[in-house]
Order: structure tokens, then C-alpha cells, then sequence
């Protein structure tokens, strides 16, 4: 059994949540999925997560317009794992790794990567390393680099729905696949389901790639 929260406000950076934190701000949705279902709660605050809950693993992004920007990580990323670790000393910390935009997204914040997404994608790289240089106890979920080998299969750059955000049949199975690996420590290759919307082949690919940015 998996017990799932998301503390959720759109394109939130971490210097944001740490402004939050900061000023013990409720500017959360909290969602809560146990057995397969979902409830919100709206107001909640990340010290209300922290205290309420014992939590085996916790992970921090970066918002996808600073992901490949190593000066947006710092010292915000730090102190809110200091925070963490004085509310959750027994969980594991770890890094979601974010992905590139699509090659034809609109998003105001691509011209900083010069609407390339080969430089997005080795920017949120090389930001991803120097994390986990400075903060080797993080465990990394390498959803980005999972998104980024599917685009360079037959699946093509057709994983996000409107340049950014993933699809929601094979994009976000894809970043689903990652994280049922770390959490399960099974071979996401072996699952039956699929999307409705998935072709089998979808699927093959999918899993492969989530199997092997897990792996290397």
C-alpha cells in the first residue's frame, strides 16, 4: 500500500516555497491518495504536511522556467531541506528531475533557453548534477531524462499536451513508470496496464524508457 501527497501550487519555485515557508503561508492544495483515491484539501501549509504525516520518502523540483538555471536553486533548495529534515528526520529526501519543453512550445520562458530544446534539456542536466553534487543524500527520480530518450524513439516530441505539461496518456505514464520504480524497486516493464488511450506499442516504449533513465 502507497500513501501519496502532493503539495500542489502551480509553477512554484523553490524560491516561492520558501517564501511560503517563510511566512507559514496555507497557499497549498494538499492531495491525498490512499487506496487509489484522491481527496483536496485546500489552505494547507508545508509544515501542516510535515507534522501531520510520517513520510518515507519526500522529493523537491524546480520550477520547469528555472529548472536549467543553477543560480535559481540556491540557498532556497538548502534551507528547505533543513526544514524537512528537522520535522522528517527519517525520510528520504529526494530530487524529481524536470524536462525540457516540447521544440515548437509557446511557453514565455523558452527564448531563455532560445527555444532550443537540446539546450533546455542539457541545462536542467547540468543543474541536475550540480544538486546532486552539493546534496549527494538525494535520491534522483530522472523523470526529464525518461521524457527525453521516449522523444528519441518512435514516440517523437509528442509527449506534452501544450508544450510543457505531459500528455495525459503515454506522457504521463511515462514519468508514472520512474516513479513506480523507486518506489517499488520493480521493473516498471513487467506492468499490465495502460492507458486507454495507449497503443500496446506506446506502452513498449514508454516502459523502456522509464526502465532505462531509472538504470543508467
Amino acid at each position: 500500500p502507497i500513501i501519496i501527497g502532493n503539495l500542489y501550487f502551480g509553477g512554484c519555485s523553490l524560491k516561492k516555497h520558501w517564501s511560503f515557508l517563510e511566512q507559514d503561508r496555507a497557499a497549498y492544495k494538499f492531495r491525498y491518495i490512499k487506496d487509489g483515491v484522491k481527496e483536496e484539501y485546500a489552505d494547507y501549509s508545508l509544515v501542516q504536511a510535515l507534522l501531520n504525516y510520517q513520510w518515507d520518502d519526500i522529493s523537491f523540483q524546480q520550477a520547469s522556467p528555472d529548472s536549467g538555471i543553477k543560480s535559481t536553486y540556491e540557498p532556497y533548495l538548502s534551507l528547505l531541506m533543513d526544514t524537512v529534515r528537522h520535522y522528517q528526520a527519517d525520510a528520504t529526501l529526494c530530487w524529481m528531475q524536470t524536462w525540457s519543453y516540447a521544440k515548437d512550445a509557446t511557453h514565455r520562458a523558452f527564448p531563455i533557453y532560445h527555444n532550443d530544446q537540446q539546450l533546455m534539456t542539457d541545462s536542467i542536466h547540468a543543474a541536475m548534477l550540480a544538486v546532486l553534487e552539493r546534496h549527494p543524500e538525494l535520491q534522483l527520480i530522472p523523470c526529464g531524462r525518461a521524457i527525453q530518450l521516449a522523444r528519441e524513439s518512435k514516440l517523437g516530441d509528442t509527449l506534452c499536451r501544450d508544450g510543457y505539461h505531459l500528455n495525459y496518456s503515454y506522457g504521463r505514464y511515462i514519468a508514472a513508470c520512474v516513479w513506480y520504480e523507486f518506489l517499488t524497486g520493480k521493473d516498471c516493464r513487467c506492468i499490465a496496464y495502460k492507458h486507454a488511450d495507449m497503443t500496446a506499442q506506446q506502452k513498449r516504449i514508454s516502459q523502456k524508457a522509464a526502465h532505462r533513465a531509472r538504470r543508467k
